[in-house]
This record gives C-alpha cells, sequence and structure tokens, in this order.
C-alpha cells in the first residue's frame, strides 16, 4: 500500500435516519469515536443527512475547513450515493472523493445488541476512513442518446408504451414473436371489474400502433442479439419466414378457404387447443396485421413437397413465396423496454385437480375462450363433448399460486378473473356456480363492489384450500360428476361439491424463455424468474442495465392497469433519457494494463455485459468502457493481475481492510 502524497483532510457525517439507524447504533458515540481518528477534521451527526440542511452542512464544511475528503455514514448507497456525491460536487470538490458507509442494512437492521451494532458501526467507519484517502479524482463520461426505441413484446404494456412514445415524436420499432399483437388480453372476452369488452377496448390500440407513422411494427420476429450500451445499442431482429410477401397480403382469407384441408386439423395456440385451424391461418379475426401465416411444420408443402398449392393459387396477388428464409435485421436504438409478459402455469404440474385426466377440467384461459362470441364455440359453454351445458360449475383459485408445491407468489389476478369468470358463466348457463378460494384479494379500484356485486348474484364462496377433484362417486348425486373436495373452514367441515365442469383459476408464471431474454439484454431476474427492477419502490421499471426498462407481467404478476401504468412510467423514463440527449457513464470502469496482459482470455468468459473482446494481432484482451458496469468479475479472475478497476484499486481496497482490522 503506497503512502499518501497530499495532506489529506477528511469530513465525517453520520446519519440518525430517524429511528432506523438512532435506535440500535449510539451515533453521537461514532460519530465522537471517529473525530479521533487520523486526519480526521470534522466528524457530525444529524438526524437526516440526506435532507436538504444536511447537504448544506457538507458543502459549508468543505468550504470552512478545506475538507478535501468525505465519508458519510447513512442508508444504503444504491439510495443515496448519487445524493452525496451531488452534495460535493456542489461545494467544488470532485464527487468521487466521496465514500458512503452503510450502517442501516448492515448493521441497524441486522442487529439488536445496541452496544455490538455501535461497534461495528465504528469498525465500518473507520475503515471507510483509511479508504477514502485513497480516493482518485475521477470523471464521468458522456455519450450521446440515439433517440430510437425497441420495445420488444406486443401485449397491451408493449402496445401502450409503443403509443406513448410515438405520439411523443419519437421513432419506435416494436417486435412481437407471435404472428399478431395483442398477448393475452387479446383472448378475453371481458376485462374486471367494468366488464368492458376486451377487444373493444385492444382493437383501435392495435389498428393505432400499425397504422402510426413513428412506429414499426414487425410480427412473427425475435430479437436474436444485441450488443452495445445506453444510448448506442446494435440490435439483430430476426424475422421468421411467414412465406407471405406482407406488403401484398390485404388478408381476405381466400387462402385459407381454398388450403386442401378442408377443415382444421391442427392445434389452433390462439384458442388453447379447443378449435383446430389448417396450415394456413390467421390467429383471430382483429388479428393485427391482417397477415396470414404458413406453417411449415403442417403444411403439405413443407412435408412432403406433393401439395398442389391451392392457397397459393386462390391468391390474387402472389403474395405467397414458400422460398422465404429468415432475415435478419440490425437497428440502432438509444434504449429498449422489455414487455415480454407471463406464462399461465401448466395445471398439468398440480395433478390433484385432474387437469388433462378428466375432459370436463378447463383452465381459466380456456374458458375465457368459450364465453367469448369470437371463441370456437361463439360463446356458447359446453362441455368437452361439444353439446351438453354445463348445470353445475366449480372455480378453484389459486392453482400454481401461494403453494409451497408450485409457486409460492400470489398472482394478484386470479380472484378478481375468477370473480369475472363466475358472473359470466352464470349469465351464460345459468348454472350454479362454486368458487373455491383461500383469501379473497380484491385491493383494486372498484373490486371490492365487484365482489360484493357477485354476492348478490346467487354465486356460491366457499373458503378453503380444494385437495382433489376426483370422479369417485360415493352417492347417486355424485355419479357422473366430478367431485370437488374441500375444507369449509368457515363452519369447519370437509365438503364434496359435485359439478359437471371445473374451472382452474392458474396463476401467472416468468414465461419460459425469461433467463435467455435476460441473458441477451444484460438483466437480472429475481428468485422467483420474474424481471428484476433496480429499486421495487424508487425504481420500479429500471434495471440494473442502464437504457433497459421493464414492464408488465415481466415483471411481476399484474393486472391489465398496473401492466398500462408501468408502460407509461417505462415510457415516461426513455423520454427522460432522449431528452437529455446525453447519459453519462459511472467511472467505475476496469482497465487492462496491456503490458502485463497473457492473452488467456479467462476474463472474457467471466464477463457477465460482454464488455471484454480479444485482439487477435496483439494477442491481449481490452475492454469497452462503455459497456464495463463496474462488477469486478475480471479483476478478480486475471490471474496476471493486470485488471484494474476504478474505485475498486489494490490501494483503496487494502486500506479498507487495514482499516476494518486495526483499532
Amino acid at each position: 500500500m503506497s503512502k499518501q502524497k497530499e495532506d489529506i483532510r477528511i469530513g465525517f457525517y453520520i446519519c440518525h435516519c430517524g429511528h432506523n439507524i438512532g435506535s440500535v447504533v449510539d451515533v453521537p458515540g461514532v460519530a465522537e469515536y471517529v473525530s479521533k481518528l487520523p486526519n480526521v477534521v470534522v466528524s457530525k451527526d444529524y438526524k437526516y443527512m440526506c435532507s436538504d440542511p444536511g447537504q448544506e452542512m457538507i458543502q459549508k464544511d468543505i468550504k470552512e475547513h478545506k475538507l478535501n475528503r468525505i465519508v458519510v455514514a447513512s442508508c444504503s448507497p444504491l439510495l443515496h450515493e448519487s445524493t452525496f456525491r451531488g452534495a460535493t460536487a456542489k461545494a467544488g470538490l470532485n464527487q468521487f472523493f466521496m465514500q458512503m458507509v452503510n450502517i442501516r442494512e448492515n448493521t441497524s437492521w441486522v442487529h439488536e445488541d445496541k452496544e455490538q451494532a455501535t461497534i461495528k458501526a465504528k469498525d465500518l467507519a473507520r475503515a471507510a476512513v483509511h479508504r477514502v484517502a485513497f480516493h482518485k479524482a475521477l470523471e464521468k463520461k458522456v455519450v450521446p442518446v440515439n433517440p430510437d426505441v425497441l420495445i420488444v413484446g406486443g401485449g397491451i404494456a408493449g402496445i401502450s408504451a409503443s403509443l406513448t412514445l410515438a405520439n411523443a415524436g419519437k421513432k419506435v420499432y416494436l417486435i412481437e414473436r407471435d404472428a399478431t399483437i395483442g398477448g393475452y388480453m387479446a383472448k378475453f372476452d371481458k376485462t374486471f371489474p367494468t366488464l368492458d369488452c376486451a377487444a373493444c377496448i385492444l382493437t383501435p390500440k392495435m389498428s393505432s400502433v400499425l397504422k402510426h407513422p413513428n412506429i414499426t411494427l414487425w410480427t412473427w420476429s425475435e430479437v436474436s442479439n444485441v450488443d452495445g450500451f445506453v444510448g448506442n445499442y446494435k440490435v439483430t431482429v430476426t424475422k421468421k419466414p411467414r412465406y407471405i410477401k406482407e406488403e401484398l397480403c390485404v388478408g381476405c382469407l381466400a387462402c385459407i378457404d381454398a388450403c386442401i384441408y378442408k377443415q382444421g386439423k391442427f392445434y389452433d395456440e390462439f384458442n388453447f387447443g379447443l378449435a383446430k385451424r389448417k396450415p394456413v391461418y390467421i390467429p383471430f379475426p382483429q388479428a393485427t396485421p391482417q397477415v396470414v401465416v404458413v406453417d411449415d411444420k403442417t403444411c403439405l408443402h413443407f412435408k412432403t413437397g406433393k401439395c398442389q398449392q391451392s392457397c397459393a393459387k386462390a391468391c390474387d396477388r402472389n403474395a405467397f413465396d414458400f422460398d422465404q428464409k429468415p432475415e435478419n435485421v440490425e437497428i440502432n436504438v438509444g434504449s429498449i423496454i422489455l414487455t415480454t409478459g407471463f406464462e399461465p402455469h401448466n395445471p398439468v404440474k398440480s395433478p390433484n385437480y385432474g387437469y388433462g385426466k378428466y375432459p370436463n377440467v378447463f383452465t381459466s384461459l380456456e374458458v375465457e375462450r368459450l364465453v367469448n362470441a369470437s371463441g370456437p364455440t361463439e360463446g356458447h359453454v359446453l362441455l368437452r363433448d361439444g353439446v351438453t351445458k354445463p348445470k353445475s360449475i366449480g372455480i378453484i383459485h389459486c392453482v400454481g399460486s401461494r403453494d409451497e408445491k408450485t409457486n409460492k407468489w400470489c398472482s394478484r389476478v386470479c380472484c378478481m378473473y375468477s370473480l369475472k369468470l363466475a358472473h359470466l358463466l352464470k349469465e351464460h348457463t345459468d348454472a350454479d356456480v362454486y368458487n373455491f378460494y383461500i383469501d379473497m384479494r380484491t385491493p383494486g379500484k372498484g373490486y371490492e363492489e365487484f365482489y360484493d356485486k357477485l354476492l348478490n348474484e346467487g354465486v356460491q364462496f366457499i373458503r378453503g384450500r380444494v385437495s382433489e377433484v376426483t370422479d369417485w362417486a360415493t352417492t347417486d348425486s355424485e355419479k357422473g360428476k366430478l367431485v370437488i373436495r374441500a375444507e369449509d373452514t368457515l363452519i369447519g367441515i370437509v365438503r364434496r361439491i359435485p359439478v359437471d365442469m371445473v374451472v382452474l383459476s392458474v396463476g401467472l408464471e416468468p414465461a419460459k424463455d425469461a433467463q435467455e431474454v435476460r441473458k441477451m439484454f444484460s438483466i437480472s431476474c429475481s428468485s422467483e424468474g420474474f424481471f428484476l427492477e433496480r429499486h421495487p419502490k424508487l425504481a420500479p421499471v429500471s434495471t440494473f442495465t442502464d437504457g433497459v426498462f421493464i414492464a408488465g407481467a415481466c415483471q411481476g404478476p399484474k393486472d391489465i392497469p398496473d401492466s398500462v401504468a408501468q408502460a407509461g412510467a417505462a415510457a415516461a423514463e426513455v423520454l427522460a433519457l432522449i431528452d437529455a440527449g446525453h447519459v453519462e457513464l459511472e467511472p467505475n470502469t476496469a482497465s487492462i494494463v496491456e503490458e502485463k496482459c497473457c492473452g488467456c482470455q479467462v476474463c472474457i468468459n467471466m464477463c457477465p455485459y460482454t464488455a471484454i473482446s480479444f485482439n487477435v494481432e496483439k494477442g491481449k484482451s481490452f475492454i469497452n468502457e462503455a459497456l464495463c458496469k463496474g462488477c469486478g468479475t475480471c479483476v478478480a479472475a486475471c490471474g496476471s493481475n493486470a485488471i484494474f478497476q476504478n474505485l475498486f484499486d489494490d490501494e483503496e481496497i487494502l486500506s479498507e481492510i487495514d482499516g476494518l482490522l486495526v483499532e
């Protein structure tokens, strides 16, 4: 550890943070202790250091006492490091001469013994005082921001964010992997609690996206590669072959009628298999864009090569192109919003409910299609035989939610959409409807009132978790029925309810490819698998990768209003970034000393942000500072000691350790 080359004058400030720190740590005692440490000129405690008076205190002391180093002991640097750096800079001192000590999360929140907590706070403060003496003056780098925006996912969140940005005059690329935008909302009949027609709300927005001059819509496409950094991302989009020239197709559907298959034969994804489709198809009548797609996995032309191509011959615009190949398109954008949505829980994972075993056990999404006038049964609710109307229906809440065996989290929407389906099923069939629930959660605007409405409609509510669904009859009334066995906790007995139809209210899970997507965009996932926000309260749509934002159910289970609200928040963050015109990059980046690099390339594979590349001619690795996030992984992995990192160089780390160990 080298010696200090200048007269170090340190100002130390410790925060009570109300009772958060002050109730556990002897804050004045820590301030008095630090005042006696070498190079400490000022040592003060204050109730709220992050307040304006607290910041002004620091600025005043820097000028009066000629301080050239600042240490603030308070809460998490994630919250207020920028606050105190800003206060330091306003006083004319380089902002990186400031060091924070987290004595809230690391001390007061994890200790009950006040004496021991105070000792720990003193140790951490002493370590920071030793460390800050070796800080160096650094400057943030400024890079321009490309005003174009990429939005990945064409559900209601992606649609809302696209229109908000496009209406603000920004160029937007909206990418959707399916043949149409709309997401799961396009499959719903009505929305709770107002029972508005989902299509009536969504279809105009879908049309606006297609027609908007500032939006480039690519459906049947996926992002295949992402390079670059905030303000300057280079993204490769792979457009899958539709075998249709989109600019020529007008959606007349003559090709579908002419297909050699006179009736649908293959699994219809949009209707969850409740109907069949042909190899050439359009997902649903209001699909956007109104362009058909050819399924090369089921089309006879691709399977045998012997099809007469009657579909293509029926097209008077010659829109068919069976020789299409995947096309890669590169675009440059400055920011990205991920709205990739969720995956419904697969009830096969909950075998006690009989899905896949008993034909008349349906998922909630299947019932959404049954009650929909544009669905496979034109709104007639029928059992799997396609003829019988159910006279009794059981709706089981929390399938794949609040369950140790599947998912522990509450999916937030299940109670309300179960109530909605109970109302719609009652309306369509006049059946006896039973809701089996654990707790009724109706926290939104108008939600509790909707629950009260159902109580007055004759829907029966049974509080208790269902143990199993079976066809085993013990009485004549149960013969030919599905029997739902559940504890009724309100009256303290186990009940057996025979019904004709069972509806499983499945929960929301992370998308199946969430891990692959998060790696591509260099973001993180929570323990549940949803995309992780920078801060759950202060930055709910930002990620730890600058310029990449999240919105909708990819961040966690949420309903349509919350998804739309988050989409607006993400769009606002992007607009702020664009309108600033530039972005400042933190200088806590790593650098490679070329002379020491042995060219082993270990660091390249270790970097989670793909910031390190290899120069073949020189046989050396090098770091793109614009991509580097300062995680330090490469520094620790380098066996040649050729990599160092600003704000975490050897002198600073070793001096901090020295200060921690030596009283």
